[in-house]
Order: C-alpha cells, then structure tokens, then sequence
C-alpha cells in the first residue's frame, strides 16, 4: 500500500478537540451546587450573534464544539441558529442543560437544525432529591421531556441527537445512583456520566464532595466506592455505558479539561484554558480546594473579539501555560513508559509544577 493511500486511510486530527463557547450566563435554577451560590456579584448577560459569527471562520479547526458555560443554553433566543452554523462549518456541537424550557416544538428544532449530543442534568432519582438540590427544577418533567425526545427519535428513525445523562454525585444523592440508572433505562438513555463536584465555593458545597482528598478523611467514603461498584454492576445488566470518576486522589500530569487541545470562550469572548479559570463573576474569586479557601485570579489570555485568535493562542503566557502542562505530561510518560528500572526501585520523581492558577483545582488530581 503506498504512503499516500495510507494517510487517507487515516483520520484527520484537527488542530483542536473542543472549543467550549458560553452562549449566556443566565440561568432559572438555583442550584445547591453551582458555583453562583458562592459568589454575591454573578454577571449575567448573553453572547450576540454578531459576535457569535465571528468565531465561524475557526471552526473547521475544531472537532467538538459545546455551546455550554455557567448559563442555561436553551434560554439563548438564538440556540438554534448557532448551531446550525456550527454545523455548517463541519464540527459535532451539542450542550449539557437542565432542560428548562424544553418542550415538543423546541425539541423538533434541535433535531432538524442538527445538534450531535445533548446532556441533561440530573440530581437525584427521587423528586424530593432531585428537586431540593436542583432548585427550580422538577425531576418528574424532565424525564417525560427526555422520555418524549426519545420517542420522537425514534418516530422520525434518526439516531442523533445522542441523549445522556450527567449526574453530579454529592453526598445527599449518592446513594439514588442504582435506582437512577433503572430511570434511564425506562426513559430510553444509553449513557450515563457520574462527575464530582469540582469547584466548591461554600461550606455545605465542602461538606458534600464525596471524593477525599487524602486517605485521613472520613470513611463513608467507603461505602460510596461501594455504591459506585453497585451501579457500575448494574449498568452492566441495563446495557447503559457508565462513565465514573475516581473518589480518590491520584495527580494527574494534564486535567480532563486538557487546556493542550481545548479552550473555553466566555459570554463576552475572553479565551481562557477552561470553564474553571473564567466564571462570570469579580476577581479574584473564591475555590475551596480540599477544606482550605483560596482566592484565584480569573485567567484570560486575550478577547478573541477583539483581537486574532492566533495573537491570543501564541502569546508568551498562554504558551508558558501549556508549556507547563507539557512537561508535566512528557515527564509523566517517562516515567510510566521508559523509566520501568526506576519505578522498579519505587524511585518516584515528582511531576513539574502545573500552572500556578491550576494548583488548586480538584481536576488536578484526577477527581
């Protein structure tokens, strides 16, 4: 087989796996959980499609695009026209939502403008649960929406969008992880994503992680591996694919978030290397990281409204960020990889530091 034929059997990495694009930060929840509970000045506001447009010409350089931050997407008058612009351009593009505000004639333009994923937020497998944690929101309607977006797929014999869960595991809900799943069986959903409550802002935020930070932390964290092991079981029986975090420490040499390949856009087009680094609220800010408080300097690099992207990717701090990480994850690989004689002699080097605004966050240690 000659080289040529070879590389077009191949697929085309593009130079980015997911620009993150925050269409508002408007929300009608009240979570227990968000981030908004511990800050006093949340800036709310919306993206214009003026300015929306003005990222399309860096799409076909993108696989995914989320149009997802700290607001509700589908409160955006103008969800629809996004994405079909997106599509237009050659990325998948979904979004993770509450499903506020969904119904059939909103759920029939999703599907025809040609949304790829949607993920819908759930808290509890009970109302009483549900319901208390994600105020405002009502866990009965929102699986008959989902339940209903599901059966007109399946009338109009289409696949996409694909239709998932995410389920935020805190303390108070944990436990209804097995019963949920049963719940997404019966609504049509094949895939459920379990997540930790990363970034935590108050007292009762702290108090309802349910990953340690250390081995010294309370035992119940026990019986959540247990309850984690149960469903993973049951996943199994429903058929459903469980996507589940650690509970416990284990560093990381780059995020989830992997600022390498992603990035994040605010609602007013600062670039930033992740949702984290960027919430619509002053600065400093506050993050509780494993029971202390601290307070971080909200991270951008540049207005990609007002300047171009590549000034913005290529400057020296944004560089020195990744570079950081890129170390990071070079080490980590000769270690795992190359250095077998030392690891055999348990001679562990430590990783490079991450990005100073970086070492606070709970993705940096895997959870």
């Amino acid at each position: 087989m000659s080289k040529g034929i070879f590389k077009k059997l191949l697929p085309i990495r593009k130079p980015f796996s997911a620009w993150q694009i925050e269409l508002t930060t408007r929300c009608p929840l009240r979570c227990r959980m968000c981030i908004r509970e511990g800050f006093k000045d949340w800036r709310t506001g919306d993206m214009s499609m003026a300015d929306f447009k003005r990222l399309m010409p860096h799409f076909k350089d993108v696989e995914t695009v989320i149009l997802e931050g700290w607001g509700e997407s589908l409160l955006h008058r103008n969800l629809i026209e996004a994405i079909r612009l997106v599509k237009g351009e050659g990325p998948q593009v979904g979004f993770v939502t509450s499903g506020k505000g969904l119904n059939k004639d909103y759920i029939s333009e999703l599907i025809n403008a040609g949304v790829d994923f949607i993920g819908f937020s759930l808290s509890g497998a009970t109302p009483g649960t549900h319901n208390s944690i994600r105020v405002n929101s009502d866990l009965q309607t929102l699986l008959s929406d989902i339940k209903g977006f599901n059966e007109i797929k399946k009338n109009k014999k289409i696949e996409n969008p694909k239709l998932h869960i995410v389920y935020l595991m805190l303390k108070d809900n944990i436990f209804e992880v097995p019963v949920m799943l049963e719940l997404a069986k019966e609504i049509g959903i094949k895939e459920v994503v379990l997540i930790n409550l990363t970034h935590v802002t108050n007292e009762w935020q702290e108090k309802q992680r349910v990953f340690r930070c250390n081995e010294l932390e309370d035992k119940s964290r026990m019986q959540h591996e247990e309850i984690l092991k149960e469903a993973e079981i049951k996943a199994r029986e429903l058929n459903i694919k469980l996507r589940l975090p650690s509970l416990s420490p284990n560093e990381a040499p780059v995020c989830e978030e992997n600022p390498l390949r992603n990035l994040y856009i605010s609602v007013d087009g600062e670039v930033s290397p992740c949702v984290y680094l960027y919430p619509p609220t002053g600065s400093p800010f506050k993050r509780v990281f494993c029971g202390g408080e601290y307070q971080v300097e909200k991270l951008s690099f540049g207005n990609i409204f007002k300047e171009p992207f590549h000034t913005i990717w290529d400057n020296k701090g944004y560089t020195e960020f990744r570079g950081r990480l890129t170390l990071r994850k070079r080490r980590f690989e000769e270690m795992y990889y190359a250095d077998l004689d030392r690891l055999k002699r348990f001679e562990i080097v430590p990783l490079p530091e991450p990005p100073e605004e970086c070492k606070t966050c709970h993705k940096m240690l895997g959870l």
